[in-house]
């Protein structure tokens, strides 16, 4: 549990008021306990004035403050602790310079492995396929009768449900490499499903947190499970055993490689996670039939190569959440009939020469360009490689994408929004812009 005593006449910076920092500030308001709290966001009061209502309503002992807008840029250093959202980065001076004058930094997911009543979580990391995974593992726990809770990277802040848990609950966590790089907890089973190049530069303005290095990306990957115990289960791609220090691992590792389940899920990369979710079922001791029927009855998630609709013999599919080059490369390798691919958008430091090789040589008919900072570099690379400049359409919106789309596509066809790139620019996340997709057709 929560020692509050700590902070006691102390004054706690909470950076950035997400979902995960919004749900903590309610469960503390349910505690009851006196906490000062100076909230920072760099968005303007006004773009926060529901929030701020909701929050500053709060009936608790909580005394909280805020420095909205430019207000945020403030320094914190008369802070004792520092509860980051995941959107924050450490390496910023504003937080380097609070942690040099003694600060202390912490974040709401910390809090709640200090808080959280049962020990039975399940972590799932991975630059693609955590949630998928995760959502994976829920269902097979659901479908055997067993308390399961699933939160996280998901959308879902462990704080929201705490109070609904026990020592017998489960719980699923899909986690970031940015919830994991300032971790100080390990779950009881670590899933990793794989490993790319992911978060490189910045993206979102509202959350530019990003990794400075490769091995820095690898780094907050491995906090999911460098502090488990010999009782813990270490669950990871086969893929990646040459890039662990055995010596580092007190966990049993398991690897996996590729189900054989029926599954409606499209791909072989689906064959992994659901290998992986296989293996986490193996290890907590759910009846195999009762897992392999979960399996087979998940349709997947939103936005991830998921079926839209068939109009005139032409299929199409949303996968929004490809936000870098090998999700989309993944994507295209799902399907074997002719394709009109949407990409494009913006910037976070991939390397797109590898999917522009493979987009020449895929039978891909088309492709829709969205207006983006990464859309220049990934026009060159495709007419490097080959692909033919006539057959790259620019789009400035999802309406006139689709109108592209419509002329190109004939019967037998696969239109795919699978972008290789964030969407920030012409739409405010890739939610919205898989929305739009789905709209659109």
């Amino acid at each position: 549990m929560i020692n509050f005593d700590k902070y006691l006449n102390k004054t706690i910076a909470v950076l950035g008021i997400g979902a995960e920092n919004e749900a903590l500030l309610e469960w503390l308001n349910r505690q009851k306990i006196a906490l000062e709290i100076i909230i920072y966001d760099r968005r303007s009061t006004e773009q926060l004035t529901d929030k701020i209502a909701k929050i500053n309503s709060l009936a608790g002992q909580l005394k909280i403050t805020w420095r909205t807008g430019d207000k945020s840029k403030e320094t914190m250093s008369a802070c004792d602790y520092l509860w980051r959202s995941p959107g924050w980065p450490i390496f910023c001076p504003q937080v380097q310079a609070a942690l040099q004058s003694g600060c202390q930094l912490d974040s709401p997911m910390n809090l709640f492995f200090e808080a959280c009543p049962t020990t039975k979580i399940i972590g799932v990391t991975g630059s693609k396929g955590k949630g998928t995974t995760s959502s994976l593992i829920y269902s097979m726990i659901d479908q055997s009768g067993w308390p399961v809770f699933l939160g996280g990277n998901i959308g879902i802040a462990p704080f929201a449900f705490i109070d609904s848990l026990n020592e017998n609950s489960w719980v699923v966590l899909e986690l970031s490499s940015f919830q994991l790089e300032d971790l100080r907890y390990s779950p009881q089973v670590a899933v990793v499903t794989n490993l790319y190049e992911e978060h490189l530069a910045p993206a979102d303005p509202l959350n530019p947190n990003y990794h400075q290095t490769k091995e820095d990306y690898w780094r907050a990957k491995q906090n999911l499970f460098i502090n488990q115990t010999d009782k813990d289960y270490l669950i990871i791609n086969q893929k990646l055993e040459n890039q662990l220090d055995i010596n580092q691992i007190k966990g049993q590792v398991r690897y996996f490689n590729r189900s054989s389940w029926p599954t409606a899920l499209v791909g072989e990369h689906n064959k992994e996670n659901i290998a992986a979710a296989q293996i986490v079922a193996e290890v907590i001791g759910l009846p195999e039939e009762q897992a392999k029927q979960a399996v087979s009855e998940f349709k997947g998630l939103e936005h991830r190569l998921e079926f839209v609709a068939e109009k005139g013999g032409v299929r199409y599919y949303d996968d929004s959440f490809a936000t870098n080059p090998i999700a989309t490369e993944i994507a295209l390798k799902s399907f074997d009939r002719p394709i009109i691919l949407f990409l494009g958008g913006a910037d976070k430091g991939n390397d797109f020469k590898p999917l522009a090789k493979l987009i020449a040589a895929r039978p891909v008919k088309g492709i829709i360009l969205f207006d983006g900072q990464a859309s220049p570099r990934i026009k060159a690379d495709l007419i490097e490689a080959g692909y033919p400049e006539n057959k790259i359409i620019p789009a400035d919106s999802m309406a006139s994408a689709m109108a592209s789309a419509k002329q190109k596509a004939v019967e037998g066809d696969i239109v795919l929004l699978s972008t290789a790139c964030a969407s920030f620019g012409i739409f405010n996340n890739y939610k919205e812009r898989g929305n739009l997709f789905k709209q659109a057709v």
